[in-house]
Formats: C-alpha cells, structure tokens, sequence
C-alpha cells in the first residue's frame, strides 16, 4: 500500500469515527440509503457525473451540495453520502469538469463558477430538493465561495472549510512561494499523470521549464502562479482571482467558516471572513481550532483532551439549524487556544474584547463586541549577540564554536552586535514543522525541534526563563536588521516554545525576502543594513512561566518555502544559485526584536 493509500485508509476510518460519536443520530441504516449515478448537462453541452445520495423516506429533503475534483475521493463521498443519508439529508456530490467519469477538459479554477451554478439551477428544479447547503473543504470550499455570492433561491448556508477568497496569501510569503503546496498540488492536478520527485521538481532550476522538463507538458496555469510573487500584480487583483477576491463583500447566504492554526489556508481564510458583508457577518460561523489541512492534530507528542479535531460535528451542526430546522444563526466565533487546551467564543474576529475570567469550564465567553482588552498590547523582546547561550536541554550555557545566535530580553542592548552565517541554495534548512505545508504531511504543525547550534546556517536567540505567562492572541513578528553580500535573499524566522524539560516546539514560522519585504523599497545594494519585517499568521497561544522563547533565523525553510538563489530578479527564472554571506545587527541602532501581540488573559 503506498503513502497516499494508507493516508487515505486511515482518513476514513477517522470521518467514520465522527460520524459514530456525534450527538446526531442516524434516523436509518445505510440498506435504506438509495444510490443514483446521473449527468447534469452544462450550458456549454459537457455532461458532468453527479452523485446522488437520498433517504429512504417520500422528501423534499434538506440537500447538501458538494463539487469535488479528487477521482481519489470517490469512496469518502461514498461515505459522506451514506452517512449523511442516513440523517436525513440528500447529499449530491458532483465530478468537475475532466475529472473522474465527467466529460470535458480539466483547467483548475476556470469553469467552476458556471459549472456550480448549472448544477444549482438543475436541482432548483428537482421536486426532492427542499432547501440547499453548501458544503466543502479545501478546493472544494473554493467551489462553495464561487456561488456565495450567485445563489439560487434554494440555497440558504454554506459550510466553507480551509480555503480563503485572497489566492496571493495562499500562494506567496513576501515574494517567497510555497512549494510544498502549489508546486505538489500542480504535480498533482496536472491533468495527466506526472511520474517525477517532487523534492526535485521543486528544487528546479529555472522553475518556469520545470513543467516541461520533468512533468511530461506545459501547464500555463502553474507558469502564471510562479511569474507574479507581487500582491500588486494586476494578476492577482483581476480576472478569476480578482472575481474570487472580491466575493466575501457579495456573499448573499450565512457562512460558517472552519479553520486551523496549522492549515495552509489560515491567512486567506481570515481574510475572506473578515472582508464578509456586515449583514452576512451578522449570522455567519467563524471556527479556528489546532488541527493541520485534515482536520487532524497538529502537536507533535502532545494529545490535549479538548482538541474537538473532525470537519463532521461542525458540519452537522451547522446544517441541523440552516438546513433541518430552518433557523438563521447568530454571529459566534470560537477558537482554540494553544497551551490551555480551550476554547474561547467571541462575537468577533479579530478579537477585540477581554476575555472573562471564569475558568470553570472548558470554553470561555469573551466579553462585548468593541470593550478594549484589558492589557492589550505587545510586548517585545529583543535579540542580542552573545558569547555562549543559555538554552542548552538541561539549562546550561552552550559554548560557542561559531555564530550560534544569541539571546532575547526585554531590555534592547544598548551596543550594537552581529552575528552571521553563509546560506548555500544548494543545502537549504530542511523544514520541521511548519504551518504552510500540505504534501510534506509529517511536518505540519508544531513538532519537536532540533538543539540549538544543530546547523552552521541557523541562529538561534533563547530568551530566559519567563516569570509570567505570556498570553498571545494575533499576529507575531519578528523586526530583523539584516546584511548579506547577496543583491537579493531571503531570512526565515521560527518561533518556538521551549518547556521546562527542554523540549522545543515550533508554532509560528515565516519568511521574507530583501526584495518584496518592501516592494517599492530601492534596490538593495550588498553589505548595506536594511530592516526587514517577517510577519506571521494569526495564533492564540498560551506560553506559560518557566518556559523559554526561541527565535530561529534563517534563510531557508524548503520545502516550506522555494529556495531563494540569493539573485535578483524573478525567481522563477533564476538558473544558478550563489553562497551569501548573511549578517543579523543587533542592539543598537539595530535593534532587532520579536514582537508579540500579548493579552491579559
């Protein structure tokens, strides 16, 4: 059995588990499900498969709609459409364009909105269709968002799951792609079968012919993601990306919105929900717990009793109070903290009131929409050159025998330091952990981190051990001062919480480049220091008193991240690759710092 079999073996047997242990009961057993295969015609005249899945009983039924691209899938829709049957809804699974029995040519993205609405359109017509949902996780929430804003009078509620309306911050980190996401799924979907490593696809120079050169033809969608790694690009701000970008503002039905701290998707998501039209806001779901794109833990060696991981129990409360009962909702947003193992509700996002202080149970209730937090603020702590580090395993200083990094205190060091490292392309850090990642599975999420000092190129600042709980709620950063002999090059910065027996956890990583940190900045000119910014996704995480902060810097993170060849100009059309010689300035007039979005708790 390969990799993606057992994957999805054991996938299964984990949505058969939610569906076994939530508190909606089955009304029937799956012999009374009934099965029919039909073909809704296009307007274009291309026939697409379509699943049907009802009860047993006369109808009209509540109607949960799902447009699936993935021939893989075709037994987890068989089991979604059993189970979901078997409660009382109709569910319909329709086949995209070029994919699995569905006539036509397969091109990501490009008939989806016309395809989807053809469909709706059929089943407004059927008399077994009392009400419609929408329902979806990753490229099949893409489907969902594509009719958000186009109903028909059917449609009542989305369930949108792991996907966000602004493409760019799914595909790009201030000029770097992700490739562990994009450049697989690009192997993946390419529309015949692509018989090459992805490892070495992605590590391909020049990018732009890797198409050609090792996936056996020419993919101009994938050449068009790879030739714009600016935001401004008129690439991203119009056409089918436009579209899709400005669709949140026209949404017509509520939304509940599902979301993890370690999915790729996490930034586009929010983005997506909080650009919501007020009165759609105003009844719509946002949800963000611990788990990665599959809905499944994300803390390596921790297993917290609350995680409440699956994509099912939301779903199926969701769609018991739009779909069953016919109740619009009331605006909620819940989340999960790190480190508390609870979950917060909130009437908004991002969260702006102050937490209450009863503990009692599981789930905290913030305080009103618009109440200032308590305490709210950020708190910095500043990175310092140092001879040896306090941040051993056991607690002791390590002893330098090159550039290791340095230390992180409250107070900025009032001389200014350096440390350095060279950065080879052609040796990037290898990720571990990570939360912009999708095929490399084993690494997504928090996992154990290596020692300090484990490679030459990697600077690690440790803080000392905290005498108060640090609350964060929000985005990180991490201000660096930098230098590097290069014309162009990348610095990554890893934020890791270090426990009192020395285990180091990654929870928020990113990266950013000289060249698009500020993308109207002048041209850099090597040895000059320049500030550059490495901003994160949102996170609510507790890091309590005697643990450590540590602060990785880097300029590498693959696949997480393509390798930077330390160039300039388009990436993915650099051929060759250089060594720089990269510097990080510290106190000073240089004071290189990690910001954190703090709360009172």
């Amino acid at each position: 059995m390969s990799d993606a079999d057992d994957f999805l073996t054991r996938y299964l047997a984990d949505i058969t588990r939610q569906y076994a242990s939530s508190p909606f009961r089955p009304d029937a057993g799956p012999e009374t499900v009934s099965f029919e295969a039909t073909q809704v015609v296009c307007r274009d005249g291309v026939s697409l498969t379509t699943d049907i899945f009802r009860p047993s009983g006369p109808g009209p039924y509540p109607t949960i709609v799902v447009r699936c691209p993935y021939p893989n899938q075709v037994g987890l829709w068989k089991l979604h459409g059993t189970e979901m049957a078997r409660r009382g809804y109709a569910l319909v699974c329709q086949w995209c364009r070029g994919t699995h029995t569905s006539q036509g040519t397969w091109e990501p993205n490009v008939h989806e909105r016309e395809d989807g609405r053809d469909l709706l359109d059929y089943l407004e017509r059927q008399s077994w269709v009392r009400v419609i949902g929408l329902w979806g996780t990753s490229y099949l929430s893409l489907a969902c968002w594509l009719l958000a804003d186009i109903p028909t009078p059917k449609v009542v509620s989305i369930c949108a799951n792991h996907y966000g309306t602004d493409r760019f911050a799914s595909a790009y980190q201030k000029g770097s792609f992700r490739s562990d996401v994009l450049t697989a799924w690009a192997m993946q979907n390419a529309g015949h079968p692509v018989d090459a490593s992805y490892e070495q696809s992605a590590l391909h120079r020049p990018q732009m012919d890797v198409d050609v050169d090792m996936w056996g033809g020419r993919l101009d969608w994938y050449r068009d993601w790879i030739s714009h790694p600016n935001g401004g690009d008129a690439y991203w701000g119009e056409g089918f990306w436009g579209l899709l970008r400005g669709i949140p503002a026209r949404v017509k039905v509520p939304m509940f919105i599902q979301e993890g701290w370690f999915d790729h998707h996490l930034g586009s998501s929010l983005i997506g929900y909080e650009t919501l039209a007020p009165e759609i806001k105003e009844h719509s779901w946002l949800r963000i717990g611990c788990w990665n794109h599959y809905f499944l833990n994300a803390l390596e060696g921790l297993e917290p009793p609350h995680l409440n991981t699956g994509e099912v129990p939301g779903a199926l409360e969701w769609f018991d109070l739009t779909l069953k009962r016919g109740i619009t909702p009331e605006r909620k947003v819940e989340y999960y903290v790190i480190g508390t193992d609870m979950w917060h509700e909130a009437s908004s996002w991002p969260v702006v009131s102050d937490a209450a202080t009863d503990t009692a149970g599981d789930v905290e209730t913030d305080g009103p929409a618009g109440a200032q937090t308590a305490g709210a603020g950020e708190e910095r702590l500043y990175l310092g050159a140092d001879v040896g580090i306090d941040g051993g395993v056991d607690g002791s200083a390590i002893g330098r025998t090159a550039d290791l990094g340095g230390v992180l205190t409250a107070e900025a060091p009032s001389a200014s330091g350096s440390v350095g490292y060279d950065y080879d392309p052609d040796d990037p850090v290898p990720t571990r952990g990570g939360e912009a990642l999708l095929t490399t599975m084993d690494e997504i999420g928090a996992r154990v981190q290596p020692e300090v000092g484990y490679r030459p190129d990697v600077l690690s600042f440790v803080s000392g051990v905290l005498d108060h709980d640090l609350h964060i709620q929000g985005k990180m950063r991490v201000e660096l001062y930098v230098s590097s002999s290069a014309e162009d090059t990348a610095f990554t910065a890893k934020l890791i919480g270090v426990d009192p027996d020395g285990t180091a956890r990654n929870y928020r990583s990113s990266i950013t480049t000289i060249a698009m940190d500020e993308p109207d900045a002048p041209a850099y000119r090597p040895g000059d220091v320049r500030k550059v910014t490495v901003e994160m996704w949102d996170i609510c995480w507790d890091l309590p008193a005697g643990s450590r902060l540590r602060c990785d810097v880097s300029s590498s993170d693959f696949p997480q991240y393509a390798v930077h060849t330390n160039t300039a100009g388009l990436w993915s059309e650099q051929d060759h690759a250089v060594v720089a010689h990269q510097r990080i300035h510290c106190g000073g007039s240089t004071p290189s710092c990690v910001v954190l979005p703090v709360t009172a708790g």
